[in-house]
């Protein structure tokens, strides 16, 4: 038996959904524990690409039984037209369990979201718009809907008149907006009820019985550690808790179950929205970075703002989440520059930081002290082992490997499923 978890070591974007893909070929059990379809995760196969947002990357493994657990916020029209488009590309979505309890975002709460953007002016977060913090919002504040109630009209319908008792008064009063209707919010959501019960279960109790069947369960999170409601670079942060800790309480799976933690981490970072990011490249370097990874958002399309490796932010991550392991991916992005420079520490108004500053403000003013390695010039595209790595992208990786405080255990040097070096065995 064996529970493994999967987190982002930086803002997101790291390359889960591969690293999920590339465990997921030894687990029972993938499930997804937060966020929501504000983020996507990219599985390449056999040179075909799939781009997942709601559905875990488990739901590619024909032998793994893939699930949205508690902690997810649900778009049923997102999630029906996700099913139906890998059920068209000829994957069996058949398996899929879905919690009972995870909360789903009605249709008011994108409109509470683009309202809400919008009143912050200047001070914008950069949401995807798709109703996910609202959603949440109503979860903290008991006005929200779950999956569950799809199956009771009666308790559907009030629940959808309570919220929106206050936000038409919001949307009424501040914005000049028409009303939303409560009974075409009700069926709308109650056209899928049908469809989606027999995909609902106990996600806590099958999945620890799973656990004490001895099978291997994978827990896969949405965004990254940097953008974790609690730990992240509030308030640029998402909603949810993607960091270890919300693997347990997206899930009802207690934390001593768990035997690793993995951390996904680019060969170099980049992040989506708004907010601080020291070492972040405002020229050409950076261009050319987001060119050559790729770094378009798979949800949204939006380019990534790109920077050199965050060694500070590598440490934090992996105090954090508690890192076992480190995959490091898109190595193979770095290859062509002479120098390749490293974050090792942040100046903070004349003085040197080497540890996340614990304030905001501070982190806000954080300036990088770089580490110049050199770099290669070789196709590493093909490499399967460690060893045939050019010289000078191996001390890249032990470099990291040092300053990250945490073995990395794998190494990306490619986009596909097989474009992987194992120094470590995650399973």
């Amino acid at each position: 038996m064996s529970a493994i978890i999967v987190v982002g070591a930086q803002w997101g974007d790291e390359g889960k959904g591969k690293v999920t893909d590339l465990i997921g070929q030894d687990v029972d059990y993938v499930v997804k524990f937060n966020g929501g379809n504000n983020a996507g995760h990219t599985v390449v196969v056999d040179g075909k690409k799939y781009a997942l947002h709601l559905l875990p990357a488990g739901i590619i493994n024909p032998k793994a039984t893939p699930v949205i657990g508690n902690g997810v916020v649900i778009d049923l029209d997102v999630l029906f037209q996700e099913i139906d488009q890998m059920d068209a590309e000829g994957i069996d979505t058949s398996r899929l369990r879905i919690s009972s309890n995870a909360h789903i975002i009605p249709s008011y709460n994108k409109i509470m979201d683009n309202l809400s953007e919008r009143s912050l002016g200047d001070r914008l977060i950069g949401t995807t718009g798709r109703g996910i913090g609202p959603t949440y919002a109503d979860k903290m504040n008991r006005i929200g809907i779950r999956i569950q109630d799809l199956f009771d009209e009666s308790i559907l319908r009030q629940k959808v008149k309570s919220a929106l008792e206050q936000k038409n008064f919001t949307m009424e009063k501040e914005f000049g907006l028409e009303p939303v209707d409560v009974d075409q919010v009700a069926d709308s959501l109650l056209q899928y009820a049908d469809r989606i019960k027999p995909m609902v279960f106990d996600c806590s109790l099958e999945v620890n019985k799973a656990l004490d069947e001895g099978k291997n369960v994978l827990f896969e999170a949405g965004q990254a550690t940097m953008l974790d409601i609690d730990h992240g670079t509030y308030p640029f942060v998402t909603s949810s808790s993607p960091t270890a800790g919300g693997a347990c309480t997206g899930s009802g799976v207690g934390p001593t179950r768990i035997d690793r933690v993995v951390g996904i981490a680019k060969a170099y970072v980049t992040r989506v929205g708004e907010g601080p990011f020291p070492t972040e490249l405002l020229d050409q370097t950076g261009e050319d970075l987001r060119q050559a990874g790729g770094e378009f958002g798979v949800t949204t399309g939006r380019p990534r703002r790109c920077g050199w490796y965050d060694a500070v932010v590598a440490r934090y991550a992996s105090r954090v989440n508690g890192l076992t392991d480190i995959v490091l991916t898109k190595l193979d992005v770095l290859t062509g520059y002479k120098q390749i420079p490293v974050c090792v520490a942040y100046d903070v108004d004349g003085k040197r930081v080497d540890e996340m500053p614990a304030d905001q403000t501070s982190f806000h003013h954080a300036k990088p002290i770089y580490e110049e390695l050199p770099g290669w010039d070789e196709d590493i595209t093909g490499c399967r082992r460690f060893e045939e790595l050019p010289v000078n992208a191996q001390a890249y990786v032990r470099r990291l490997e040092e300053l990250s405080g945490c073995r990395i255990s794998v190494v990306g040097v490619g986009a596909g499923r097989e474009a992987s070096i194992e120094r470590t065995t995650l399973l």
